[in-house]
């Protein structure tokens, strides 16, 4: 009865993801198009991008003039003491309220800055540049996250569906133990053998069950599903590699089209510009500004009983013509500016050698795991023949228990080291895609 209760128990992590909510079916292409639309990460990226992009306009990079519209109003009032030239008599007056009130329209419009307001445009522009740049780089990276995590739980799911048959296997020896057991062939340390390797390989498997939950919650987590605990499908039972990819075109690939490269370019174009803008405070400016608006006065003259009313309607305009001599700082900027131009190249050939550095170690990898995988799958064979025959030595009373078992494992420990050299070779597939700017196509 316990081992029965065990055996259920193991049964019954298999179906612990099936909730009273129908599994999503899934396949890897349907995975990436539900992240790219819905996951939160590359949203934010997509609004940061659309920032850059309203910022890339003629106004704010000072091209247009500034139309403002504004209005006062002042007053004072003053004690005065008036002294009369012809008499040098004395006029006091005391309380004297003076009111000035304007509107009016003002207009300032920078003509010419020494071609800072070009490198100001560009400069947006760029950046606008950058944060599509910004959003391919986030759209690859999620690609990558999340067809690693779809073969994970692929994965998973295989290893699963070994550590099941290991399971029932593990039953029907302790099935067999046990019956001779009672009839005197086996000894009670075999029975108690059977029955602990049986034990060991429910709790594994319900290890397993607990590996392809934490994998199916990344999953519906990267692709934002509300519901990140909702049972899915995966269509896919095996992990299929892709063993024709060639190292110079991808090297080649990845000078001509990766995303991080072409952001280091930017930042380079990016540093120039800001040297640009550094060097024209070597030119003179130009300005416009002009007016149009209205003034009225009132004064109180002589006595509370006189007024004094005039209102002025009318256009002002002129010209500012300057150039900074010297501010003290712009040697210093333009040594910096120059610095920031070399660092963002050499930072630009880091990245190059650091690119073909991964490019070259993954493609070791991905070679070796290839040979691997063929030699694994010849094991595979050989493994599940030596099995079928300890299995028949075992039914015939001429294979120990502990033979028996170690038959076992060797078939496992193969299963295990072909679906570990799928899913290694199929991350460095994915790697060497994502480098060369090439992981897009998972989505065809």
């Amino acid at each position: 009865m316990k081992r029965t209760f065990l055996f259920l128990i193991a049964v019954g992590c298999a179906t612990l993801t099936l909730q009273a909510q129908p599994p999503q079916s899934y396949t890897l292409k349907s995975c990436l198009e539900n992240g790219l639309q819905n996951n939160y990460s590359l949203r934010i990226t997509r609004n940061e991008e659309q920032v850059t992009k309203n910022n890339a306009t003629l106004g704010n990079a000072g091209y247009l003039p500034t139309l403002g519209l504004s209005a006062g109003y002042t007053g004072s009032v003053n004690n005065t003491d008036s002294k009369m030239r012809a008499t040098g008599k004395h006029d006091k007056e005391n309380g004297v309220f003076d009111q000035t009130m304007n509107i009016g329209l003002n207009l300032n419009w920078t003509i010419f800055d020494g071609f800072n307001i070009t490198a100001n445009y560009q400069q947006l522009k760029e950046l606008e540049r950058q944060g599509e740049t910004n959003t391919r780089i986030a759209i690859e990276d999620l690609i990558a996250g999340i067809a690693a995590e779809y073969y994970n739980y692929v994965q998973h799911k295989i290893r699963l569906k070994n550590f099941f048959y290991a399971v029932t296997l593990s039953k029907e020896r302790l099935r067999i133990v046990e019956e001779r057991y009672h009839i005197g062939n086996f000894s009670r340390l075999d029975y108690q053998q059977a029955k602990v390797d049986f034990n060991a390989d429910s709790a594994q498997c319900m290890k397993q069950q607990e590996l392809l939950h934490t994998s199916r919650i990344q999953l519906n987590e990267l692709m934002a599903n509300e519901n990140v605990d909702q049972p899915i499908v995966i269509l896919d039972s095996l992990i299929n590699v892709n063993n024709s990819l060639n190292f110079e075109e991808l090297w080649n690939a990845t000078l001509q089209t990766n995303a991080s490269l072409l952001k280091a370019h930017q930042n380079n174009t990016l540093a120039m510009l800001d040297y640009k803008k550094v060097c024209s405070r070597d030119y003179p400016y130009l300005k416009l500004n002009g007016g149009y608006g209205y003034t009225f006065n009132k004064y109180d003259i002589a006595s509370n009983d006189q007024r004094s009313n005039r209102g002025n309607l009318g256009l002002n305009f002129g010209l500012t013509v300057g150039f900074n001599l010297f501010d003290g700082n712009r040697q210093r900027q333009r040594n910096n500016a120059r610095i920031a131009i070399k660092n963002a190249r050499l930072e630009r050939d880091q990245l190059e050698q650091a690119l073909r550095a991964d490019l070259s170690n993954l493609w070791q990898a991905y070679q070796n795991n290839l040979q691997m995988l063929n030699l694994e799958r010849q094991n595979l064979v050989a493994a599940k023949e030596n099995h079928e025959i300890a299995m028949e030595r075992y039914m015939l009373g001429n294979l120990s228990g502990i033979e028996m078992r170690e038959a076992q494992k060797s078939l496992l420990d193969a299963e295990e080291r072909i679906l570990s050299a799928e899913y290694d070779t199929k991350l460095c597939e994915i790697s060497l895609l994502q480098i060369s700017g090439k992981v897009t196509k998972y989505l065809e």
